[in-house]
């Protein structure tokens, strides 16, 4: 494909870049024994506000609901940081647009970054693949050597070459770019500007140890689910097991969060054929039985469940909190929150944000690190929770704002759902500090991860404790 020339430009189309709901408020019980805690929580500004099908603006998903306005909001907000940020980085060269590029002058341009791939999944794709008796092999990766940037404003857009790796970038996130035009009507990139990570508010000393306990994949139903296993952790976080030591702690647990995939329900259920009578036990029976492990954790501390891409649950982003009724045991209980996938919460001050592991799973698949944290680490540089929404991965409508744009640096960032246990200390340039945590998936690995505030001279921060 040519080249585009300067005066050959088209349009900006964003809805050619291609949805978002999130965080919903829950309840916070106090119980004795375990350590007092302050929780709020700060999501209400992203739910649904209990439409499935409405905006929180009252409008029905259609033809004034496109896209495009997700990423219109998203390159507003985040043009404004980036403006603020330019005097610092190259005050002396000018801001322009794509449509104002000048050959051979040096200049800064803000858009949103759309990647040219060569594999990407398409619906012809798709559509060929179900008419064809010899499916088409899908690659874990959809990297490729010829793989391109273009960059896209209200003016316009250009294809990038330079200083900037296409594998280290995704559709849907917005840079400002210094460089200059050349006579074959690209941008030659010299150096990039990315927002960073965003401030934090400053933690306050903790009077005594509090831990949070997170846990994910447990795929209740499936075959690799070990129900001997997940007793085990309960017993260990509600006292019953270890020793006095490791009692003490588990006395010190206010909060367990269920990092989504609970349960697992054969696929045959989902074919689009009406699930006969005599298997529609089947299909409850994964729920029951996280139901009754669940009100065994309930009885004894707070636990907040959020849905995952297996769970029945919506499911574009932000998939809404799955409904209480599914588990008639434990939602008797006001320890019992039902929340929504991604999940954000404070606690005595504590900020933490965290996923099923869908945004994190999807950067993985269009573009390269060297470990999953590294992915955590460009959303937080992002300022975006899921920059690859609404382009590969499902989300909602949204037409006034983007939910996942992330406004204030968590102390505590987590992913559920992961191959292996990881953990980093992100520190920012303005002393921002962030325990990044890829929790893996405990029908596989067995384990759940443990946080805890800790006090050191002259700084305070996270530490992974335990495995179970």
């Amino acid at each position: 494909m040519p080249a585009p020339m300067p005066m050959e430009r088209k349009q900006a189309a964003y809805s050619n870049l291609v949805s978002a709901r999130l965080f919903q408020p829950l309840r916070w019980a106090s119980l004795p024994g375990a350590p007092p805690s302050s929780l709020s929580r700060l999501s209400a500004a992203v739910a649904i506000a209990g439409r499935e099908v409405r905006d929180p603006g009252g409008e029905v998903p259609g033809a004034a609901q496109q896209y495009s306005h997700i990423y219109f909001t998203r390159l507003h907000h985040m043009r404004n940081l980036l403006h603020a940020l330019v005097p610092a980085w190259k005050p002396q060269l000018p801001v322009t647009t794509v449509l104002g590029l000048e050959e051979g002058k040096d200049c800064i341009i803000v858009g949103t970054l759309y990647k040219h791939m060569k594999l990407k999944p398409s619906i012809l794709d798709e559509y060929s693949k179900e008419r064809s008796a010899i499916p088409l092999v899908k690659p874990h990766n959809f990297m490729h050597p010829d793989d391109h940037l273009v960059l896209e404003d209200e003016s316009g857009r250009v294809t990038l070459a330079g200083a900037i790796p296409p594998a280290a970038y995704v559709t849907g996130v917005v840079v400002a770019l210094h460089g200059k035009e050349t006579s074959a009507g690209n941008f030659l990139v010299e150096d990039v500007l990315e927002a960073g990570l965003p401030p934090q508010t400053a933690l306050s000393s903790a009077d005594e140890d509090k831990y949070v306990v997170f846990v994910s994949g447990l795929s209740v139903g499936s075959s690799t689910f070990n129900p001997l296993q997940f007793q085990l952790l309960i017993d260990h976080i509600t006292w019953h097991l270890g020793d006095e030591n490791e009692q003490t702690i588990a006395s010190n647990i206010v909060r367990v969060v269920v990092a989504g995939n609970s349960v697992h329900i054969a696929p045959r259920f989902f074919n689009g054929q009406t699930v006969a009578s005599k298997d529609q036990s089947r299909v409850a029976e994964p729920i029951k039985e996280l139901d009754i492990m669940l009100t065994q954790l309930v009885a004894s501390l707070p636990v907040d469940m959020m849905p995952g891409c297996h769970d029945p649950a919506n499911f574009s982003l932000p998939q809404q909190p799955l409904h209480r009724c599914l588990f008639s045991g434990a939602s008797t209980y006001n320890t019992f929150s039902s929340c929504s996938n991604p999940h954000q919460f404070e606690l005595d001050g504590v900020q933490f944000i965290g996923t099923s592991g869908q945004n994190i799973d999807d950067l993985y698949k269009y573009s390269d690190a060297k470990d999953k944290l590294e992915f955590m680490e460009r959303t937080l540089r992002w300022r975006h929770l899921a920059p690859t929404a609404p382009n590969s991965l499902g989300c909602y409508p949204y037409t006034d704002k983007d939910p996942f744009l992330i406004e204030s640096c968590p102390h505590v960032y987590f992913v559920g759902n992961q191959d292996k246990y990881e953990t980093r200390l992100m520190e920012g340039p303005e002393k921002q500090k962030v325990r990044l945590i890829c929790i893996p998936r405990f029908s596989d690995s067995g384990v759940a991860v443990m946080v805890s505030e800790f006090e050191e001279p002259g700084m305070q921060h996270f530490e992974f404790l335990n495995k179970f």
